[in-house]
């Protein structure tokens, strides 16, 4: 079992009673590590959130595609093929649930990986390393969310 820790710091910035107020907020992490944080444009006033922060639903977006290209190379380590290279353009869509609650309802992977040498993984290969790093993934485990991958 592991656990993790990540604080959450914000500080009235604005009328509070009347919702007047920044959502600007810092999320800090373990080794020191620091980021700016907003709530998402589009879910409150543009001028309550922060330009060039980031918002939960980016920030769950990247832990799903973080946590598949990481079960990526080590599935494809694992049946001998050496990845050069691993970009991913993922999108989440925030929309109403089956309750009418917004959730988010989708998230669509669009990886595009580049192999070295010789060994190269026809497509069912390529797409059976995907399958599995989503199988195994702890983030995609532990949401409803739909995930798509689309490799490219």
């Amino acid at each position: 079992m592991s656990t993790y820790v990540a604080k959450v710091d914000w500080r009235c910035d604005g009328d509070f009673a009347t919702r007047r107020y920044s959502r600007g907020h810092t999320l800090g992490f373990d080794g020191g590590l620091t980021v700016p944080g907003t709530a998402g444009p589009a879910n409150v006033n543009p001028r309550y959130a922060v330009e060039g922060a980031l918002d939960p639903e980016q920030a769950f977006t990247a832990s799903i595609a973080a946590c598949h290209m990481l079960w990526f190379l080590d599935v494809a380590a694992g049946a001998g093929f050496v990845v050069a290279s691993y970009a991913d353009e993922a999108e989440g869509t925030l929309a109403a649930g089956p309750s009418g609650k917004q959730v988010m309802i989708r998230v669509v992977l669009r990886p595009k990986v580049v192999f070295a040498g010789e060994f190269q993984p026809t497509p069912e290969e390529l797409a059976a390393l995907h399958h599995t790093a989503h199988q195994e993934c702890f983030i995609a485990n532990s949401v409803k969310t739909e995930i798509v991958i689309e490799s490219r």
